[in-house]
């Protein structure tokens, strides 16, 4: 089975990081749609943890053609990519649409899930 994520590791501080993943989509031609302090969020509710935050973001003519090939696809959407700290090592990590095919056998995805899934594999590389 191939690999549900794509991770790597980044020297950048956390801050950093998390820039440097919404410059790289918006050079990849996708936007950033919102960006989730879950760290933030737990702490107010009394749970503390290492930084995390998940940036959503999104391409309306790829979101288009992926809910006309499955709505239930939406599910999976918007794509994100989670910036976090463990281990004390800072991590970026993305889901591969590629897996998408293994969870809509039916849906005739085309090339997309491979050009998104090099997309985000891009934008990961090129944040670290």
């Amino acid at each position: 089975m191939m690999e549900f994520d794509y991770t790597m590791t980044t020297t950048k501080p956390f801050d950093e990081a998390v820039i440097a993943v919404q410059e790289e989509i918006a050079k990849a031609g996708m936007r950033v749609l919102y960006i989730h302090d879950v760290q933030g969020a737990l702490a107010e509710k009394g749970f503390p943890r290492d930084p995390f935050k998940i940036v959503e973001f999104c391409n309306a003519k790829y979101a288009n053609e992926f809910l006309n090939a499955d709505i239930k696809i939406g599910l999976c959407m918007p794509c994100k990519i989670n910036v976090y700290v463990k281990d004390e090592k800072i991590f970026l990590s993305g889901m591969r649409p590629i897996v998408l095919s293994q969870f809509f056998p039916h849906a005739n995805l085309g090339e997309m899930p491979k050009e998104i899934d090099q997309i985000i594999r891009n934008i990961i590389n090129r944040s670290k």
